[in-house]
């Protein structure tokens, strides 16, 4: 006849349970359903071979962190090899586990069979459902407070984990790169409004989003221009050519004359996009810092910025 053993993994430690009359057991699974949440009854069908809780909360993590990758934890090989029966009789025996790549890991070093299938997992779930009352000296308060516990610092570990990851850092960036392309985009189109009924002549002379918005920080005033100008707006521009066709464009300009106040409010306006560009300068070279360090193949075929994009499609499928 096989025996059936139950592993059962707590934030307050592990457990292991003989389960009784397991062959019966398994022909009549509804039964043992209806037996799970009456503890007398559920008491008739398990009971507690041995319990070794956790002695710290970093040991309970620690081992929480194993065992959810199906990985046997040191302390839990220890434990099964002195609670379970000698090699020798394992042949014969069962250990029902919740988790079949953990199961897998004890098999291969205990030389025990394991199952996650048939009445398992409802033996299982009896045992979660009344555990505090099958450990002696366990309550109901202490079994929360341990599982609320080792659930916040299991959480954490997993957030924390995921948050360094590189490709995370990536999508964040080409998302805000494109969302800053946009707003930029718009803001210089109001600048251009806004200054085009002071300069008009201005668009046509710096068809540039970027140049534009700064030559309108700088002019301000078109009537303030005069050939001293011509030097700060080539180093703009970059072409001193344009920057004297601007002051020869103020001197004739259409535009009409606006308040020093509505300037001022141009000016500030104009500061705040120049500003934005510039940000959006310094994301640009960081992604594409980040994207030779961790992508440099995908970054010399199709560049960084599409690179990213595909990153990031691929994050979401």
């Amino acid at each position: 006849m096989s025996k059936l053993y139950a592993l059962f993994e707590h934030s307050a430690g592990f457990a292991l349970f003989r389960v009784a009359e397991f062959d019966e057991l398994a022909a009549f699974i509804p039964q043992v359903e209806e037996s799970v949440t009456d503890i007398q009854r559920f008491n008739s069908v398990v009971s507690l071979i041995a319990f070794q809780p956790f002695k710290s909360a970093i040991l309970a993590l620690e081992n929480i962190n194993a065992v959810s990758e199906g990985i046997l934890p040191d302390d839990l090989n220890l434990f099964l090899e002195g609670a379970l029966p000698k090699r020798k009789k394992r042949a014969k025996c069962t250990l029902g586990v919740a988790d079949p790549k953990l199961g897998a890991a004890i098999t291969e070093a205990l030389e025990m069979p394991c199952s996650h299938t048939g009445v398992v997992p409802e033996i299982l779930r009896g045992i979660r459902h009344h555990f505090h009352s099958l450990i002696k000296g366990l309550t109901l308060k202490a079994c929360s407070v341990a599982q609320l516990g080792l659930g916040h610092s299991y959480s954490r570990a997993r957030v924390k984990f995921n948050v360094h990851r590189v490709d995370n850092m990536i999508i964040q960036s080409i998302a805000l790169l494109d969302q800053l392309d946009k707003d930029v985009n718009t803001f210089c189109m109001r600048i251009r409004e806004w200054y085009s009924y002071h300069f008009p002549e201005l668009v046509s002379i710096v068809p540039e989003n970027h140049l534009y918005t700064k030559c309108a920080e700088y002019i301000k005033d078109r009537k303030s221009l005069s050939e001293e100008s011509v030097e700060p707006l080539t180093e703009i521009l970059g072409d001193s050519e344009r920057a004297q066709a601007i002051i020869d464009a103020s001197k004739m300009s259409m535009g009409m004359d606006i308040s020093p106040v509505d300037l001022i409010n141009i000016e500030m306006f104009a500061k705040r996009v120049v500003s934005l560009s510039n940000y959006r300068k310094q994301i640009s070279e960081y992604l594409h810092t980040k994207m030779q360090s961790v992508a440099p193949n995908l970054t010399t075929l199709i560049g960084d910025q599409v690179g990213a994009r595909l990153i990031s499609k691929a994050d979401k499928v």
